[in-house]
């Protein structure tokens, strides 16, 4: 949604309030006085530019050598300067041409010569005009010169220039006042940058512009209440809450939840990011945080809203002497005090949003400043089909479109991902001249952000194409067989951005995984590498990705899951973040024998599932590898025509006809960037 960036200024009764936006009016006086000045260093620069200089010339040479050529017409002896100006005649300009580097000054002087004060002017010239012909013999001016003007600009000048500097460094770029934004200049370096978004602004964002979020909405629906009828809270002894934190993955609509919650409420909104405190001079943090509030009380009521608030309010370093950093503590220190100072029935709410919240300081966590936390979880799959709704409705659709299948191909794709698959998928559309959007095109501009772009032109042996084939084959394989693996949407060996192949997945949305499923995931993960072991022999660097993520799973069943039967119920995950810093495992060094055997216990279990199945199915894997070599991009419909229907587990064809539930009317935005349909290289 587009925003009003504009400022709010206050200003007494009776006078018409600034528009928010409006950009401040230069006075007359002072454009004049830049214009003028620009234009003199302007005509400065071309005039000297094309007047040639004199060309300095010593006493003696002028006396032995020019003077008796005859070409001289004038010289003027300057005697508060001890300088002689020698003007030349016209053949003389020609004849001498060539010393000149530029232009012959036409005028004159064309040469000059400076001389002591022990010079004799009268007698050294009328010696010289007097050894020449009658019809060769110059003037002899001797002249005195006072230049009152050259006088005036060197006392002027450099006041003219301070004066100049201050109007341009210390002039506010922006207007100020009691209700309005601190501006530019260096003396408002202290005061809050906050935008203001008022409540007379044309544009306002409510509820029905926010697709999606239907818990976190009913949530903080409660501050819009507390915001519109605080009297209903109050006259039963209730304290209206001082903060709320927003907190969820990167692009899910914090922010827009945030501006929503302004406009539902009807009231002045402050939007500033935590890196806006942070500035090169000291304590300047504070001060604007000091600003700010100021600010707040007096538009009170009004939201305060605070983006990535984790820029300044990091935990505060037990270690002083490797991360402290006084200044964000310092500015941390004033937002604490700030928060805490209010009254608790002032009318002023901070909205603050993070998605690192486990970096937070605790201080301000704690009940009486942020008093509940708002989860802002990725949207679900009927979340994702409102979402879908806002992005399609600017977008020009075949007939008959079906946006069901879109919400079903995008688990976990926050509200950025979908309003970049809408617009990616109008992208490619026009690419290759279409007059609708269809659904191909949405299925590419997914793979396109999943996988990266095509990279067709990439030069691959036949050797290598083969490897690639029967490793995503064997990927797919193992998956579609085993019954609680996440069932196979499509395979290519088509290399897109990194990766030679990749085979894409269509993961159910659960909360809760069993050890079977993980185990049947590793297998599957590590198919590709137990297929190019069966089929050449030998084993390549392909599986590079695989093993990472087949490492990384296993670790955390060991370590995090407690899904070991020698390690037992214990987890080593540190939620609080606080063992982050810290160079000691949270276990013995006999323990982590333990936990790297039975890493290797799990990772050998998964290879050999997966070798067994690829062994008792190898008529259908090397059938499905050839379809690749021949095809390039195969699907699930493939599969199921070589191994038949998935026993046990889903066919992605049923999780893609199966209808989502019911979707409330309410049709707004969506706003982030997240993950996408699970990949294998």
């Amino acid at each position: 949604m587009a925003q009003n960036t504009g400022n709010n200024q206050r200003r007494p009764s009776g006078q018409n309030p600034r528009k928010p936006n409006m950009p401040i009016k230069t006075p007359a006086w002072l454009s004049i006085f830049y214009i003028l000045l620009f234009g003199g260093l302007i005509y400065m620069m071309f005039s000297s530019g094309n007047t040639a200089s004199p060309v300095k010339k010593e006493w003696i040479e002028v006396r032995d050598q020019i003077i008796p050529e005859g070409y001289v017409d004038k010289i003027v002896y300057v005697r508060n300067e001890r300088k002689g100006e020698i003007h030349l005649t016209t053949s003389g300009m020609d004849h001498y041409k060539n010393q000149f580097s530029g232009r012959i000054p036409k005028a004159g002087p064309h040469f000059y010569f400076l001389v002591t004060e022990n010079f004799d002017a009268e007698a050294e010239l009328e010696a010289a005009r007097a050894a020449l012909p009658e019809t060769q013999r110059f003037k002899i001016v001797t002249e005195q010169k006072d230049n009152y003007w050259a006088r005036i600009i060197d006392w002027l000048l450099f006041p003219i220039l301070l004066i100049a500097m201050w109007l341009i460094m210390f002039r506010p770029m922006r207007n100020m006042g009691g209700g309005g934004v601190g501006g530019g200049g260096i003396f408002n370096v202290g005061k809050s940058q906050a935008k203001v978004f008022d409540k007379t602004g044309a544009e306002k964002v409510t509820f029905k512009d926010v697709a999606g979020l239907e818990e976190a909405k009913v949530e903080i629906m409660e501050i819009v209440d507390f915001l519109k009828n605080p009297k209903r809270y109050t006259s039963l002894g209730g304290k209206i809450p001082k903060g709320a934190l927003l907190v969820g993955p990167p692009g899910t609509g914090k922010t827009l939840l945030a501006k929503a919650v302004a406009g539902e409420a009807d009231v002045p909104f402050f939007s500033m990011s935590g890196s806006d405190f942070v500035e090169m001079f000291v304590g300047v943090g504070a001060s604007r945080v000091r600003d700010l509030f100021r600010q707040a009380k007096e538009k009170a009521p009004c939201i305060v809203f605070i983006d990535e608030i984790d820029a300044v309010g990091r935990a505060r370093s037990k270690n002083t002497g490797f991360t402290s950093n006084d200044e964000r503590e310092n500015t941390l220190n004033q937002l604490l005090t700030e928060m805490d100072g209010f009254g608790t029935n002032s009318g002023v709410i901070i909205l603050a949003a993070t998605n690192r919240a486990d970096i937070l300081d605790k201080a301000l966590l704690r009940a009486g400043r942020f008093d509940r936390q708002i989860h802002v979880d990725l949207p679900e799959l009927k979340e994702r089909l409102e979402i879908f709704k806002v992005h399609l409705r600017g977008l020009k659709l075949e007939d008959g479109f079906q946006i069901d299948f879109l919400a079903k191909q995008t688990p976990g794709f926050s509200g950025a991902d979908i309003a970049n698959v809408c617009n990616e998928a109008a992208l490619i559309a026009a690419r290759n001249n279409k007059k609708a959007i269809g659904k191909q095109d949405f299925l590419d501009a997914i793979d396109r952000i999943v996988g990266g772009l095509e990279r067709k032109s990439k030069i691959i042996t036949p050797e290598e194409k083969n490897t690639i084939a029967h490793h995503e084959a064997g990927h797919a394989t193992v998956s579609w067989l085993l019954p609680n693996a996440n069932p196979l949407l499509k395979v290519t060996i088509i290399p897109r951005g990194q990766s030679l192949g990749a085979a894409w997945y269509l993961p159910e949305e659960r909360q809760l995984t069993t050890t079977e499923q993980m185990k049947d995931e590793m297998a599957a993960t590590i198919g590709g590498r137990v297929a190019e072991e069966l089929v050449n022999g030998r084993i390549s660097t392909g599986a590079l990705s695989d093993l990472e993520k087949l490492t990384k799973q296993a670790y955390a069943m060991v370590t995090y899951f407690g899904m070991s039967d020698k390690i037992g119920n214990i987890s080593y995950y540190d939620s609080t973040g606080q063992s982050e810093m810290s160079l000691t495992k949270p276990y013995s060094e006999k323990t982590a024998e333990v936990i790297d055997a039975e890493v290797r216990k799990l990772i050998d279990e998964a290879h050999s599932t997966a070798t067994r199945v690829l062994t008792e199915n190898r008529e259908g894997f090397e059938k499905l590898a050839s379809m690749l070599l021949e095809r390039e991009v195969i699907f699930s419909e493939d599969l199921e025509e070589i191994f038949g229907p998935r026993k046990g587990g889903r066919n992605p064809n049923d999780l893609l006809k199966d209808e989502p539930k019911e979707a409330k009317a309410e049709e707004p935005a969506g706003n982030a960037d997240e993950p996408a349909p699970e990949k294998n290289d």
